[in-house]
């Protein structure tokens, strides 16, 4: 067996399943509880979300709980806000950009901010802050219009 070059591919292709797009006014809710430092479960919510934003649904993220919030700060970087002290440091403030950029729209509880000590002034760009009660309201609205709904929790 010949051995395995940078861009060999490993696999055969699999792909099972249609690749389903948003009918017009679908929408899509992805809620985060989990900790930016924490990258796998976190990460892979976040370029979930953008996927169903770039699928046509309408899409938010609800950040939420402590950790959750923490995703949201526009306040991250070493030795100075926005250096990335090695790389992948700021993916997930980077993938929250992008994911506004494209269209979506980020929420995160304002119990999460002051639990954690961070203020309005602190979140990213165009996060938008909501009442603790909205963390149940938000999920409950997407549901009544039958939108697909995806939680993480760490």
């Amino acid at each position: 067996m010949a051995k395995v070059q940078v861009g060999d591919s490993l696999y055969s292709k699999n792909k099972i399943f249609p690749d389903h797009k948003a009918e017009p006014g679908q929408r899509a809710l992805v809620q985060i509880h989990g900790m930016f430092t924490e990258a796998s479960v976190t990460l892979i919510a976040l370029l979930t979300a953008t996927r169903l934003q770039r699928k046509g649904f309408e899409t938010s993220i609800l950040l939420y709980g402590p950790s959750g919030v923490l995703l949201g700060s526009g306040t991250k970087g070493y030795p100075k806000v926005g250096d990335e002290f090695y790389p992948g440091h700021l993916a997930h403030s980077q993938r929250l950009t992008q994911f506004m950029k494209e269209g979506g729209k980020v929420y995160v509880c304002q119990f999460g901010l002051g639990a954690t000590g961070f203020r309005e002034e602190d979140l990213l760009e165009g996060v938008i802050p909501v009442d603790p009660l909205d963390v149940l309201d938000i999920s409950l609205d997407h549901y009544k219009s039958g939108a697909f709904i995806m939680g993480t929790w760490m």
